[in-house]
């Protein structure tokens, strides 16, 4: 509590300081820099108040009164700081403009002469100089000319102690500073001839450049001869003055009216050194003035009218505070309609979190709060059903999971050890459940059968659909129950998918079908007989060949009845067989590119010496890194095979 007591009557000291700085104009920039400093600890301290305690803003009436605030008032205050701020900027910097242009043009007015004087021949000069200094007389009073060269040295006026400038000047018209004082000064060289004209740049000349704009100055960053920095910086009128308080030139005139406050505005000038040929320093021109003395010089007689436009102006800003300021009227007023109806759903939520269903607000009036209550009335008696339903989702989803959990039983867990061949499939599916499909099985006859298969469609009517076919596939080969299950004691492949898609055929809807890939691999003789009825062709890798497994049917289950064909290969020591489903092939990148089957083999012979469950979690992860998507597009399936030694 002291501690606050101490900031409270400091920033009253802070604040009765800078008002004293301001009213006296002395020490302008420290009051500027308090006032900031008074600002940013103002805004820090009312957001922290505001935030400190999160009752403050917790009702939605504080919250709408704080809109109103940033969205009504502030952006009003800062369009009117904006106007003022530029007005100030555009004042100031036409009011500067009016005098550094004047100096521009009184130091051109030196130019002209220089160069008649430095092309003049010996005998022309005097007549020449007593012709210009009338013109010189009243534009750049006290002018002292000196031409040297090609003969005796001019002086003019005869009492004039002029000198030469240092060695290295070239030509050059503008203001130069020489032992603490400031000169109008034209140099002008023409061959071995050399014209020097410097007018004093003092305070009676500077009054005069704009009359009756406001007081002019020139700071000066630095010694007048480029040594040691001054403590101050000014207009030097004379020598003797140069250690002197600044100097000011011209006058202030009265304000127009209340509003026509003095300010202080400054631009950059170049003003060369005498005894440094050739290089500026850093020098500030300065302008003390009013918008009513920057208005007058610039349209004269005119000036009433534009102060009448200021004034207009003036007016408009004091309408708009008045607009503002009705429209916080209405907006407290239209707030204590929000902020009950708003209560009243806050307490009817509380009522329904407690799992009070029955729950109905009071509804006043037709207007969208109405409707906002009528619809949370409904809403409530709509709370109940959806309990049940969500309920009976929770029911599905453990279902669900039963059914995942069921299917991964389906999938062999371990391939079978077989001397000439090794074999390894994997299944991620895209949902909870797989329409992929793949087996392996050992046959009475010691060959191995395998499969792999992809049902038309995804989620649950996908995976019945793989159930029935293992089930389907695993029947026959164990029972034998199929009309040319064994020719010379081997199975036939074109058999069984023929079989098999006539059951699929009668025993499902016309839309479910599948692709299917059915091999028996013969261990003594590496001898693979497959039948390919509609799925990607599966790729045989051999000495660094890669041959893809021609189709020999269309899928199945789509027709009643359909003929397969059979072909074989023979799979090598060190032979690759790689089947897979579309989830691994078809995958997209961002620019819509399938991953494909030549990615796929890519892949395949890169890591071809790995093990067979690397190899499977490489392709996995290059199709997964090729889409770049958080969720799987397809099931992917894959079924690896390799010959081996």
């Amino acid at each position: 509590m002291l501690k606050k007591l101490q900031r409270k009557y400091v920033v009253l000291a802070l604040i009765a300081l800078d008002v004293l700085l301001f009213a006296t104009r002395r020490g302008i920039t420290f009051a500027v820099l308090i006032a900031l400093g008074l600002m940013f600890c103002g805004v820090k301290w009312g957001i922290s108040a505001l935030f400190r305690k999160s009752t403050v803003i917790w009702r939605l009436r504080n919250r709408l009164m704080v809109t109103y605030v940033f969205i009504g008032g502030v952006p009003i205050l800062l369009i009117l700081a904006l106007s003022f701020l530029g007005s100030w900027i555009v004042v100031g910097q036409v009011a500067t403009y009016l005098v550094s242009s004047e100096l521009s043009r009184r130091a051109a007015v030196l130019e002209a002469p220089a160069k008649l004087l430095a092309a003049a021949k010996l005998n022309e000069r005097l007549p020449i100089a007593m012709g210009v200094s009338p013109v010189l007389r009243d534009r750049a009073p006290g002018a002292e000319i000196l031409v040297t060269g090609n003969g005796p040295d001019l002086h003019f006026p005869e009492t004039s102690k002029l000198t030469a400038p240092p060695e290295g000047w070239n030509n050059y018209t503008g203001v130069v500073l020489n032992q603490g004082r400031y000169y109008l000064m034209s140099l002008v060289k023409n061959a071995a001839t050399q014209a020097l004209i410097v007018a004093p740049l003092d305070g009676p000349v500077m009054e005069k450049l704009v009359e009756g704009l406001g007081t002019l100055n020139i700071y000066h960053f630095g010694g007048p001869d480029g040594g040691e920095a001054k403590k101050g910086f000014r207009l030097l009128a004379d020598a003797e003055d140069a250690n002197n308080a600044p100097t000011v030139a011209g006058k202030i005139p009265p304000a127009y009216n209340i509003l026509d406050r003095e300010f202080l505005w400054g631009n950059p000038i170049d003003i060369a050194d005498w005894n440094r040929p050739n290089e500026k320093d850093s020098t500030l021109l300065s302008v003390t003035t009013r918008t009513s003395a920057v208005l007058a010089t610039v349209f004269g007689d005119r000036v009433d009218f534009a102060q009448g436009i200021l004034v207009a102006f003036l007016a408009i800003v004091g309408l708009l505070a008045l607009v503002e300021l009705i429209s916080v009227v209405i907006g407290i007023s239209m707030t204590r309609t929000i902020t009950g109806a708003v209560h009243n759903l806050y307490e009817g939520t509380l009522r329904i979190g407690a799992g009070d269903f029955s729950t109905h607000v009071p509804v006043k009036g037709t207007d969208q709060l109405a409707d906002l209550g009528n619809s949370f009335n409904q809403m409530t008696e709509q709370l109940a059903g959806l309990v049940e339903v969500a309920k009976e989702k929770e029911r599905l989803q453990s279902e669900v999971s039963i059914a995942t959990e069921v299917q991964a039983r389906l999938f062999p867990h371990s391939a079978p050890l077989m001397k000439t061949i090794q074999l390894l499939g994997s299944c991620d599916p895209a949902r909870s459940v797989s329409g992929d499909y793949y087996d392996y099985l050992v046959l009475p006859s010691g060959n191995l059968a395998l499969a792999i298969g992809d049902v038309a469609g995804k989620g649950i009517s996908a995976a019945l659909l793989m159930a029935s076919i293992q089930s389907i596939m695993r029947t026959q080969l164990v029972a034998g129950l199929i009309k040319s299950g064994a020719v010379d004691g081997h199975v036939s492949t074109a058999g069984i998918v023929e079989q098999l898609s006539k059951q699929l055929y009668a025993n499902t809807s016309p839309e479910k079908y599948a692709t299917f890939f059915f091999g028996v691999y013969d261990d003594t003789s590496r001898i693979l007989r497959y039948t390919n009825a509609g799925h990607l062709s599966p790729l045989h890798v051999s000495g660094g060949n890669i041959v893809p497994l021609e189709v020999t049917g269309t899928v199945v289950g789509m027709f009643p009845s359909m003929s397969y064909e059979e072909r074989q290969i023979s799979i090598g020591a060190n032979d690759l067989l790689i089947a897979y489903t579309d989830g691994i092939s078809e995958p997209e990148n961002a620019y819509g590119e399938e991953f494909g089957v030549e990615r796929l083999a890519d892949v395949v012979m890169k890591y071809q010496a790995c093990e067979l469950k690397e190899m499977v979690a490489k392709v996995r992860e290059a199709v997964t890194h090729w889409s770049d998507t958080p969720e799987l597009p397809d099931d992917m399936t894959v079924l690896i095979a390799r010959g081996l030694i």
